[in-house]
């Protein structure tokens, strides 16, 4: 194992190649897919914007550009913030609690479940459907929170990730 990873993508194979953890591997083919399908879901998204606000004045439509990319930070950076921090503790041979690695998977599982809450309770009203199975009664209360109150679960899920780090670690 050499003992530089290169940056954020190298960061990926050097985690799943130092951790033992079985969690921790899992979380970085997932997180890992998940942050490149959350990417090119914003950058196409960005474009589609800037294409068509092309000809327009700067102003309130820059602020919107600029707005939904730091959206796509506030969403991306919480998905590789675990397999960056399991990466450099690795690499760095600092002294880590054995379940260093499963803590940070877990916070970054969290995320990924607590950011789908949120997309749920954020659906307007026109595209719910009406929910069915065992999770139609969560979906139910999910729905008739009220759209803003989408943000609070990835807010919170996000806090704890460095919290984890600090804990763990």
């Amino acid at each position: 194992m050499t003992d530089d990873y290169g940056g954020v993508f190298g960061a990926f194979p050097y985690a799943f190649r130092a951790t033992d953890s079985r969690l921790c591997r899992s979380y970085v083919l997932v997180g890992g897919l998940l942050t490149a399908a959350a990417s090119v879901l914003f950058i196409a998204a960005v474009i589609g914007i800037i294409a068509g606000t092309t000809g327009g004045r700067g102003g309130s439509l820059t602020l919107s550009r600029s707005f939904f990319a730091v959206v796509g930070l506030f969403v991306v950076v919480p998905l590789i913030a675990p397999v960056l921090f399991v990466a450099r503790r690795h690499r760095r041979n600092d002294p880590v609690h054995d379940r260093y690695d499963a803590v940070l998977s877990t916070a970054g599982y969290l995320f990924i479940v607590a950011l789908y809450t949120g997309l749920v309770i954020s659906v307007p009203p026109d595209q719910q459907t009406t929910p069915t199975g065992m999770v139609a009664p969560v979906v139910s209360v999910l729905y008739a929170l009220p759209q803003v109150a989408g943000l609070v679960p990835p807010l919170i899920a996000a806090a704890l990730l460095p919290l984890c780090h600090r804990v763990a670690g």
